[in-house]
């Protein structure tokens, strides 16, 4: 445990941290990468350049900081490090390189404000953090080792077919080399695809899976990022698959990882709200055909807002379970108005998805919510169910980037 006066220390400091975070995180990156450049690989550039990686890294040294006299309160967040750490392979002999990275860049950043107090209180705790992170990734990894078709680091995989779901988006079927057995992954979790870059080094990038447990392969869908400017560039590993991996192509995956998911052994009677946005149907169609295999009786309402129909991923495929399943409600919902000659009507509208619309389906608001999409739709959809004082134990969801953004934007904010 940490002694009393290293926590005092600690939350001294927390004020002084907030002020100058991602003017440290910056530095840090930049320190490490040029220091220890084997470990960029486990980081995506895109995220750096944007900058969410810098603002994400100290949003959560910031969180732990003021915490660091009440850890429990962090305990989602340090299941959701550990469970990205194992799906990157991310092992222990990598701690001591951002511990000491770290470490300088405060010294480096704050000057003469960082004394050899203030150093040796943080080395204290970045080593007791370490410590616990250490130790669950390593229960991670040995029960991903350990389950029936489970392995650890990266297994090929050959590509068993692809399928066009939109304009921007293609389906990876993908089945191991060696011909083994699956493991039983939870349905939205992801997985991690490590590819080769033009310099000889790998990268890797997190991709939900999108069919249910239980298949003979593996679904990825993924949606081709283009840059949004011309000086931005378009995404590496996504271009890659679309245009690089054909049908027979062989890729190296890591286990199905994270924290969220449906568990399917608990049975509710009150109804599943599963809303998605964009790309972020992937869990989320994960998700829903988990549930209505598993619980075939349970009400559940599904929405997937998107631009237009032609981005539209799996569509006809929702459609088609909608007419099957008579416990499932479908609509979509896009925000591009209509094309010429077309009307949306039946369970399709155009607009974004608000409190409005989610009430008209579920008209007492009581149900389970999982959601994943972009930034914007992510905060509304939040905001809303806290505003409307939602349990946080009905609230799950996938956010791509800090969560501390999403989590702040409270009614009182």
């Amino acid at each position: 445990m940490l002694s009393q006066q290293t926590v005092n220390i600690i939350k001294s400091t927390a004020p002084v941290l907030e002020e100058h975070g991602e003017t440290l995180t910056r530095h840090f990156y930049e320190r490490m990468f040029t220091n220890n450049p084997e470990v960029a690989p486990f980081f995506n550039p895109a995220h750096q350049s944007a900058g969410t990686q810098q603002k994400a890294l100290a949003a959560a040294i910031c969180a732990y900081a003021a915490n660091i006299d009440n850890l429990e309160v962090l305990g989602g967040a340090v299941e959701l490090i550990a469970q990205k750490h194992t799906s990157l392979q991310i092992k222990p002999e990598h701690y001591p390189i951002v511990g000491e990275n770290l470490l300088a860049s405060i010294r480096e950043v704050l000057g003469d404000a960082a004394t050899d107090d203030i150093i040796d209180a943080w080395g204290k705790a970045y080593g007791f953090l370490a410590d616990i992170l250490i130790g669950r990734e390593k229960q991670i990894y040995q029960d991903l080792a350990d389950a029936p078709g489970g392995w650890e680091g990266f297994r090929d995989f050959r590509v068993l077919r692809k399928e066009t779901e939109s304009s921007l988006v293609t389906s990876f079927y993908l089945v191991p080399e060696d011909g083994g057995k699956l493991p039983a992954f939870k349905p939205g979790q992801y997985i991690t695809v490590r590819v080769p870059r033009p310099d000889g080094q790998t990268t890797m990038r997190n991709y939900s899976l999108s069919d249910k447990p239980g298949q003979d392969w593996l679904r990825i869908s993924v949606k081709r990022e283009m840059g949004p400017s011309a000086d931005t560039p378009d995404g590496y590993v996504s271009n890659y698959l679309h245009g690089e991996i054909q049908v027979g192509s062989s890729l190296e995956l890591a286990p199905p990882c994270g924290e969220f998911f449906l568990d399917v052994t608990e049975h509710h009677r009150r109804p599943l709200v599963l809303l998605a946005a964009g790309i972020g149907v992937t869990p989320i169609l994960s998700i829903l055909l988990a549930a209505l295999e598993n619980t075939p009786d349970r009400e559940i309402i599904f929405i997937h807002a998107a631009l237009n129909e032609d981005v539209q991923a799996f569509r006809s495929t929702v459609d088609e379970l909608a007419e099957k399943h008579s416990n499932l409600t479908v609509h979509h919902r896009y925000s591009d108005p209509a094309p010429a000659g077309c009307m949306r009507e039946g369970n399709a509208s155009s607009g974004f998805v608000d409190a409005e619309l989610i009430e008209s389906m579920i008209p007492d608001r009581n149900g389970d919510y999982y959601f994943c999409g972009p930034q914007p739709f992510m905060v509304n959809i939040y905001r809303d169910l806290i505003t409307w004082g939602m349990p946080p134990s009905q609230v799950h969801f996938e956010f791509f980037g800090p969560r501390q953004e999403l989590e702040k934007l409270t009614p009182e904010s």
